[in-house]
Order: structure tokens, then C-alpha cells, then sequence
């Protein structure tokens, strides 16, 4: 339900994207790869693709381990992996790592290059291929090119990725001060989270922040008695 005004649906949202905007799109961006990119290219890798796996860790290994400007470094072991085995999961892994290393360092437009190419790798893995789509809207939101994020989430159609994509969406509205389409997408995301039976308080955080209230019994605490306390 709407339970604000249109002025103070503005104020929250203002307020949201400021507190909130930069530490969850990269926040969410490292978290999904590490998990949805790394475990899910592991439980799909074969055999044959060993040498090709033993040579992303140690992409993965020298990433976590870099010191000072080792990013140009590292951008051509992880090209390497790729023209190696351009088709194939273990090159889309090797530029999700490098999309990451940019993110770290705030270079979006670094990680959106990454990104780039593999979006159209045929790896016989679609799931790896969304989850890229989806990094890669993130790292244009960061950029501020809001048609392109939008356009490149229109390519996440695996239902088993539509609640993500209609929470970064809903991000890219927010971005643009679009208050109406942003309510409609993070509801929609919402009520497939809850269908999965799913529990997701930052997004319960973001539909507060466009004006819509969320019922959600298994959530011990509503966000917004929580703000109540911190403005006492």
C-alpha cells in the first residue's frame, strides 16, 4: 500500500539514495559475483576445462593478493583465459573477477569493458551469461547511463534471475527519480521473493524508501520502526 504523500515519497527517496546508493550497488555487485559467479561456475565446471579452472583461480588468487596498479596486469591474464577458451564459463569468470577489481576501486568504466566482453559468450551457460547481464547493468547505473542499464536488463529473462533484474530496475528508476515505475518493479520483486519464500530486507528498505509498505511476518522488525527510534 501507499501509505506517504508525493513530497515525502521524494524526501525518502532522496534521502535513501544518498545513504544508500553507492555502498549497495557495489555492495550487491560483490556479493553476487562471489556467490551466484564463482559457486555457480563451480558446480557447472567439467573435467576437461581444468587447466582452464586451475589458471582462474590463480586469476582469483593474484586479484585478491594485488598491490598497487596490478589491474592492467591482470586485465591480460584474465584476456589471455579468454582467447584461450573464448567460449567457455572460465572466461566469463576471468572478466567477472576483473569487473570486481575495477568496482574496487571505483572504475566503472573499467568494469563495464570487462563486462562487455563476454555478454555475448556462448558458454552453453545461460545462467552465467544473466548473471553477467546483471553486473553489467549495475556498472552503467554507477556510470549514470540509465537507458543502457535498462536496455541491458531487458536481456535478463531466466525466471529464475527475474526478481534480481526487477530490483535493479527498480534501481535505475530510483536513479532517475522515476518514483512511480520504481514502486512498480521492486513490488513485482518483492512479491516473487515472497512467492520463493525469500527474505530480502534491503529491498524491503527500498520499497519503504518510494512510499510503499511492506507486510512480511517473518521480518522481526519493520524498517520503518527502526527509523522512529533513530529520530527520537
Amino acid at each position: 500500500m501507499n501509505a506517504l504523500s508525493d513530497d515525502e515519497q521524494l524526501d525518502n527517496l532522496k534521502s535513501f539514495s544518498k545513504k544508500y546508493g553507492s555502498a549497495i550497488i557495489s555492495g550487491i555487485l560483490i556479493a553476487l559475483i562471489a556467490f551466484f559467479g564463482w559457486e555457480y561456475w563451480q558446480k557447472k565446471t567439467l573435467a576437461e576445462s581444468q587447466t582452464a579452472t586451475a589458471k582462474v583461480q590463480q586469476l582469483m588468487d593474484s586479484a585478491k593478493s594485488a598491490q598497487g596498479d596490478a589491474f592492467s596486469q591482470l586485465s591480460t591474464s584474465a584476456d589471455s583465459i579468454m582467447k584461450e577458451a573464448p567460449d567457455s564459463p572460465q572466461a566469463i569468470q576471468a572478466q567477472l573477477v576483473m569487473a570486481k577489481l575495477a568496482y574496487d576501486k571505483a572504475d566503472y568504466a573499467s568494469a563495464e569493458k570487462a563486462l562487455k566482453k563476454v555478454e555475448n559468450v556462448k558458454a552453453g551457460d545461460d545462467g552465467l551469461i544473466q548473471i553477467v547481464k546483471l553486473r553489467l547493468a549495475y556498472a552503467q547505473l554507477a556510470q549514470k547511463k540509465y537507458d543502457e542499464a535498462l536496455k541491458t536488463l531487458e536481456a535478463v529473462t531466466d525466471p529464475a534471475f527475474k526478481a534480481t533484474a526487477d530490483e535493479a530496475r527498480g534501481d535505475v528508476y530510483v536513479a532517475k527519480n522515476d518514483i512511480e515505475n520504481a514502486k512498480k518493479v521492486y513490488q513485482s520483486a518483492w512479491d516473487a521473493l515472497i512467492e520463493r519464500k525469500e527474505e530480502r530486507q534491503i529491498l524491503q528498505i527500498k520499497l519503504e524508501s518510494v512510499g510503499v509498505l511492506v507486510d512480511d511476518p517473518e521480518i522481526e522488525r519493520p524498517i520503518l520502526e527502526t527509523q522512529v527510534e533513530e529520530t527520537e
